[in-house]
Formats: structure tokens, C-alpha cells, sequence
């Protein structure tokens, strides 16, 4: 898939762009399986809720084929290739969950600010894709972005390790009120198997989930392999230091494994 001239204007001048039906439910039920079996093991890379539900899972492609095959789909790589016109590696790689009445926040807050920070990102040349694998409503919790907030760089920013299990340097609310002034608010929602893409420093994030929909996005983190990082301080599962270039698979891969999966059931 390559963007369009008008998802590459969006992309630069808003920060983001929206693909719905991006996958095939097909595509998406073997990706739910694999979350589903992802979150009950008993790892380090995987964090709970104060409430033992789980909230996220790193570096899932080491944790099944079927992550490893979406974090080397076509569909999501090569219109990042397009973009810097160069080789890409993951940086990150999660599955977000929120589950059913249960969900908690993920406070406002960029990424690129923590990469660099932690990890010693040279530049903001890393982009998010998010799959969706359940369906986002405007109330089970979307993710809310600020557009044109990456236009103002790193921003100041505070740690906070209270409000949730997973600490985050977040942005204070009279930042986050000035640039929704500026740039408005939007929060894409749509079926499972939409496609998310957004710029590592826009300014984003999610309420709690109180309904009975839970909503489960995977989020690759995908770099410039000229931007590799140079300073790592955190576990190799959250900041990943393989920096060899992505080897796509073939645009079928997903359904593949799935009649494998159907052959053996």
C-alpha cells in the first residue's frame, strides 16, 4: 500500500491519518486469539491493572507468530518506506487493552519526548501505527489526538506515577487546553482491522473504560533505521536494540496462519 498525496499532506500537517478496513475480520480474529493468549502468561513484558486486569504486553512479535507477521506487514511498512524513503526496524511493539468496565486512563502525553529522553532518539523520525482489534466506539475509550501538536516539538512535561500502573511523562492541563484551542480534538473510532497512523510527537490519549465493550489496539513503534538509538537505559522489550531492516512478508501472511490455525483446531 502506498499513501495518497493527500494522507501525506495529512500526515505532515496534521499528524495523523485514519485507514478504516484496513485488515480482513479474518486477518483481525487471528490477531485476537493471539492477544487473548499473550495476556494470560505470566511475564515481564506484560502490565497489569491496579485491578490485575491486563492493561499492555510488549514486545509481542517474540511472543507469537502472528504479531511477528503484522509487525512485518506490507500494509504497514512500506508507506512508512515511502514516507523517509528509507529501511525501518521496530523500535516498540504493544498490544493496549482496555478492558470492559474496567479500563483505565492513559494520560495526555507525546512519545517521541520519552525516546528521546530514554532512549537517545536523534530525531522524531519513528511513527506509531495502531490496528484495531476490537471495535473503538466514542465511548469504550478511544484514543484522542491533538492535531498539529507534533508541530511544537517536545514538550514540557511531568512524570507521573500515580495515576495509573504505567508511569508516563505527561503534559499538564493548561498545555493540553491550549493546543486543543489551536488544533481541536478528534478521536478516530471505527471497526476492528482500522488502521491508526500518528506522528511520535503528538500530543495524545485515552479515558477509562466504564462500558461493556472492551477495545484492544496493537501499536507498532516503527524508526528509521539512520535513527537508531544511541543511548538505551530501558529493557530491550520496551526500547528494542535490533536495529536490522524489517523483512516484509508477503500481504497474504495473516490469512496463511489463519486456515494453518483452522487445519489444526
Amino acid at each position: 500500500m502506498k499513501l495518497t498525496e493527500a494522507q501525506l499532506a495529512q500526515l505532515r500537517d496534521e499528524g495523523w491519518i485514519f485507514v478504516p478496513d484496513y485488515f480482513s475480520q479474518e486477518e483481525v480474529d487471528v490477531l485476537k486469539r493471539a492477544s487473548d493468549e499473550v495476556f494470560r502468561m505470566k511475564r515481564d513484558e506484560i502490565y497489569l491493572e491496579k485491578d490485575g486486569t491486563p492493561r499492555t504486553a510488549f514486545a509481542v512479535h517474540r511472543l507469537h507468530e502472528a504479531f511477528d507477521i503484522l509487525g512485518r506487514h506490507p500494509r504497514l511498512i512500506e508507506p512508512l518506506k515511502q514516507l523517509w524513503g528509507e529501511d525501518l526496524y521496530l523500535h516498540q511493539y504493544k498490544v493496549n487493552a482496555k478492558a470492559k468496565f474496567t479500563g483505565d486512563v492513559w494520560q495526555w502525553h507525546q512519545d517521541y519526548g520519552n525516546w528521546l529522553e530514554k532512549d537517545g532518539m536523534p530525531e522524531p523520525r519513528a511513527m506509531n501505527i495502531s490496528v484495531f482489534l476490537d471495535e473503538v466506539f466514542p465511548f469504550n475509550g478511544p484514543l484522542m489526538l491533538i492535531p498539529r501538536s507534533h508541530r511544537h516539538g517536545v514538550l514540557e512535561s511531568t512524570k507521573d506515577t500515580q495515576t495509573t500502573s504505567f508511569p508516563l511523562y505527561t503534559q499538564s492541563e493548561e498545555t493540553v487546553e491550549r493546543l486543543c484551542a489551536e488544533g481541536g480534538l478528534v478521536a478516530p473510532t471505527g471497526r476492528p482491522g482500522s488502521m491508526l497512523m500518528f506522528d511520535g510527537n503528538l500530543v495524545h490519549g485515552s479515558s477509562g473504560n466504564i462500558t461493556p465493550f472492551p477495545r484492544k489496539i496493537v501499536y507498532l513503534t516503527v524508526n528509521a533505521c539512520s535513527n537508531w538509538i544511541r543511548k538505551p537505559t530501558r529493557e530491550e522489550w520496551l526500547a528494542h536494540q535490533d536495529f536490522t531492516p524489517i523483512e516484509m512478508v508477503a500481504d497474504d501472511a495473516l490469512l496463511e496462519l489463519a486456515r494453518r490455525e483452522a487445519a489444526v483446531a
